[in-house]
């Protein structure tokens, strides 16, 4: 079914909650990545996500794509930037979607994953909530809408969708314990 949907086979990543960025035009084998770019006709990028973000980049003029697979890691590492910089387009060119993704309410973390991000941008403390015993709960969606718009990408859309609370639409690792993937592609 996929193939009959698609321009072309995709570009299967082999997602390591990094920053690293492929390019969809001259990949052939699967690389290790979390973002993929496009600048070709029918050259597909996807990113597999259950609770992790995917987000959907391009540009108005359809001269670049971009997916990226945005976990708490990668999204504290910089994997959006680095998404954004390996597109060389000026960034507020940029429109950015977000996809499915745990909501807040369900998406508990320790001091570490609230310290990654404070301390390297202060203003993302306001995506996180106290919960007990040092733990946060994150706001996914939050967090790169911050770092999108620190890079000048205001037109951002998509987000507010719980793949925890959503159980019919969307797999979530932490709900059901096992692993499900959903893809989030595009192409030019």
């Amino acid at each position: 079914l996929l193939n009959t949907l698609l321009p072309s086979e995709p570009v299967w990543l082999e997602q390591v909650h990094g920053t690293v960025v492929a390019n969809a035009d001259m990949a052939s084998c699967r690389p290790q990545a979390d973002a993929c770019i496009a600048r070709h006709r029918a050259a597909v990028c996807a990113v597999m996500t259950a609770d992790c973000l995917p987000v959907l980049l391009c540009d108005a003029q359809g001269s670049v794509v971009g997916a990226v697979h945005a976990g708490w890691k990668g999204l504290a590492a910089g994997v959006i930037e680095a998404a954004v910089l390996a597109m060389d387009i000026a960034p507020q060119s940029l429109m950015a979607w977000l996809g499915p993704a745990i909501s807040q309410d369900n998406f508990e973390v320790g001091d570490e994953v609230h310290t990654a991000f404070v301390a390297v941008q202060r203003q993302t403390a306001s995506a996180f909530v106290p919960g007990q015993r040092s733990k946060w709960f994150a706001d996914i969606y939050a967090l790169a809408r911050l770092r999108l718009n620190a890079l000048g990408i205001t037109q951002i859309y998509g987000g507010g969708r719980c793949t925890y609370r959503e159980h019919e639409q969307f797999f979530s690792y932490r709900r059901d314990g096992v692993t499900g993937r959903m893809g989030t592609f595009i192409w030019l």
